[in-house]
């Protein structure tokens, strides 16, 4: 198969899958067949699936990554010692771990298409990342904020999937949601340290569609990992972000 012929057996194979999708006008456009594609697995619910469409959906992420470029640490220039500050798609980075800022079913984005993180690497992953994770819920209604999990990467560069629920704030910052912030940043490197990652790449935890303030956001995560670095561990930190306003701040910080 070529990778238009992924593309349309992917759309086809969901499609039959569900009878509400019979009458699912398909594009003729090539973007618009891969939003299609991307919302019917947004929109997927954690179920069996069959290995044809795995090893297909796989071949098809893989080829998508290529096009779109991967990035490799030693593409970066360090900041400081052992810490990167790198402007980009995080689901494009070459590194032991990337950080998912999930909600609390950790289950994914279920928005067709949503412009989240957690959509976004969930779509790059393909299904069996949602299937893993709904395996580590099996025992518990929720994910406790400040906490994170760990699961394989799948089609992404990256080795895993370091899963963390970052505080929502609702009207003003607390101490409490300070205190959970850091543990999110705590939680996840020493995920990362146990299982003798060398990289793992932050993404900016709680700051979008959960309101807390990218400055204080910032300054919490820079003093996380630094106090987490001079303990000894060894371990390349980056410091991914998608803004320019938290490119600045970041910045401003590191340098």
């Amino acid at each position: 198969m070529n990778q238009q012929e992924r593309l349309n057996y992917l759309i086809a194979y969901l499609i039959n899958e569900n009878k509400e999708y019979q009458n699912l006008m398909i594009p003729e456009d090539e973007n618009n067949k891969k939003r299609l594609l991307r919302s019917l697995m947004n929109v997927r619910m954690p179920m069996p699936i069959s290995e044809q469409f795995l090893q297909v959906q796989d071949a098809y992420l893989k080829e998508e990554s290529m096009r779109k470029g991967i990035v490799k640490i030693s593409d970066l220039k360090p900041i400081q010692k052992g810490i990167y500050l790198w402007q980009g798609d995080i689901t494009a980075l070459v590194a032991d771990a990337i950080v998912n800022a999930a909600n609390n079913q950790l289950l994914g984005c279920f928005v067709p298409c949503h412009g989240c993180i957690d959509n976004a690497i969930h779509s790059a992953s393909g299904i069996q990342l949602r299937l893993e994770c709904a395996k580590i819920m099996e025992s518990k209604t929720s994910e406790p904020t400040g906490q994170a999990q760990m699961t394989q990467a799948y089609n992404l560069p990256s080795k895993y999937v370091i899963h963390t629920v970052g505080p929502i704030i609702v009207q003003k910052v607390t101490q409490k949601d300070c205190e959970l912030l850091a543990s999110c940043y705590r939680s996840c490197l020493e995920k990362a340290a146990e299982a003798h990652c060398r990289s793992i790449a932050f993404c900016c935890i709680s700051t979008g569609e959960f309101h807390f303030p990218n400055q204080l956001a910032a300054e919490i995560a820079v003093q996380t990992v630094k106090e987490f670095l001079d303990e000894k561990h060894e371990l390349e930190v980056i410091f991914n972000v998608f803004k320019d306003k938290d490119y600045q701040i970041y910045r401003r910080l590191l340098q």
